[in-house]
Order: C-alpha cells, then sequence, then structure tokens
C-alpha cells in the first residue's frame, strides 16, 4: 500500500474530522466515563487493528485513550491508517463515552 500525497491526507481527514494530522501521523483523544469504559475500547481497537495487521501507538490515561496512526513500513500515511481510524471511531460510539 502506498504512501499518500500531501492533498490525498487532506481529503482522506475529511471523512475522519476529529483526527488531527501531525507529520505522518494521525492521532485522535477520546474521552470515556471511566477508565473501564477506555480499557474497553482499547481491547475493541486491539482486535480490529491485529485482523487488519495494522496497529496503533496507543496511550492510556485513566478515561482518556489518544490512538496515533501511520504507516511505517510505506513512509507515512497510507489508506491503512484511515480505514482503521474509521473503525475505531466507530467503536468509541458503541462505548460509554462522557
Amino acid at each position: 500500500m502506498g504512501k499518500l500525497n500531501g492533498a490525498e491526507v487532506v481529503s482522506r481527514l475529511g471523512s475522519v474530522p476529529d483526527w488531527k494530522q501531525s507529520g505522518d501521523e494521525i492521532s485522535r483523544t477520546f474521552t470515556f466515563k471511566d477508565f473501564a469504559g477506555a480499557m474497553g475500547f482499547v481491547n475493541a481497537v486491539a482486535g480490529e487493528a491485529e485482523k487488519a495487521n495494522h496497529h496503533p501507538d496507543i496511550d492510556i490515561r485513566w478515561n482518556k485513550v489518544t490512538l496515533k496512526l501511520s504507516t511505517h513500513d510505506a513512509g507515512g500515511l497510507t489508506e491503512k491508517d484511515f480505514a482503521l481510524a474509521k473503525i475505531a471511531d466507530q467503536l468509541a460510539s458503541k462505548h460509554a463515552r462522557s
């Protein structure tokens, strides 16, 4: 899967409006009611990441989870990153967010 160019990245960011680009990655912080909600979300994301063989960097701070996505072997952002971002957004809506 090839690295997206700048215009392609900007276009795809429109489909995941809560995600922000920083260099060669996109990230989003999700807030949940409590630690258990955050961990439920992380476990759900982990399952989907395994299926896609595409693994985000994950930072957990009690009820906040930050995901960072980049396709390192492509040297930047690819379709894989935006596909997993959309899945994470869907999973977050299934978990109790505050």
